[in-house]
């Protein structure tokens, strides 16, 4: 692990923040180059973007801080330290989401169509910043077992999963498939809740490997239930808006 990655004079320069940031610069490039080719405007997408960022920390360090409630209030300072990661991802996305539908109502624009195209590079920007728990030691596999292939021997700590590696590499396959997808899209929403689906069956599965979540219910962690719920939220709005746009096609609407 690799918390700090150097320092410049007594400033410490931390490796998850660092990926952070590269994940959203990589993001915002992509949505300033590609904007106009989906009919977009440039300072809007990039608004939006920004909002999106800023939005899903604050509510991803809020639930991270709701879940460890009693190391904070022991600990109130650490509140505003982010050196050591601590997002709760789904406090991130219901924040965003929130912010996103009073940012394009405020702008006029359409939500299905702004969402479906920065969705793909949501999914690029969470990948760098699962490199970032990796690299911080946070967001650990469960142990593996002995002579296990892609197991991590930490100091002072048993083989563990990389969870984090896992994580990351699933998230750039979900962006590869989504950037696939969008140019091959039918209905707006279409890519948004296909990243939603794809999104949460990885969170669901990659929980079976962590190791520093709970079970709370049934064996399954908060994060899966959350997934479980918003995967069948994901699917029924897909579905309504696939028949929806079926029903057009065939009556030759617009």
């Amino acid at each position: 692990m690799h918390p700090i990655l150097f320092k410049i004079g007594p400033l410490n320069i931390y490796s998850y923040g660092v990926m952070v940031a590269l994940g959203f610069g990589v993001m915002t490039a992509f949505i300033y180059f590609r904007a106009p080719k989906f009919n977009l405007d440039r300072d809007s997408i990039i608004d939006f973007s920004i909002i999106v960022l800023i939005s899903g920390v604050i509510g991803a360090r809020l639930l991270y801080v709701l879940l460890n409630f009693g190391y904070f209030l022991a600990n109130p300072l650490e509140v505003f330290n982010f050196s050591r990661g601590g997002l709760a991802w789904y406090g991130g996305f219901v924040m965003a989401l929130l912010a996103s539908v009073w940012y394009v109502n405020k702008k006029k624009l359409d939500f299905w169509a702004s969402s479906d195209f920065i969705a793909p590079y949501i999914a690029l920007a969470q990948g760098f910043g699962r490199i970032g728990c990796f690299l911080n030691g946070c967001c650990y596999g469960i142990e593996a077992p002995a002579g296990f292939p892609l197991g991590l021997a930490l100091p002072h700590d048993a083989l563990r999963h990389p969870a984090q590696l896992y994580s990351a590499s699933l998230l750039f396959a979900i962006f590869v498939i989504l950037r696939v997808w969008q140019d091959k899209k039918r209905f707006d929403g279409e890519i948004f809740l296909g990243y939603c689906i794809l999104y949460s069956i990885k969170r669901f599965s990659v929980e079976f490997l962590r190791g520093d979540n709970p079970r709370i219910l049934l064996g399954l962690t908060l994060s899966q239930v959350i997934s479980v719920f918003l995967l069948a939220v994901a699917l029924l709005l897909f579905i309504s808006r696939y028949r929806r746009w079926k029903k057009k096609i065939s009556t030759g609407s617009k």
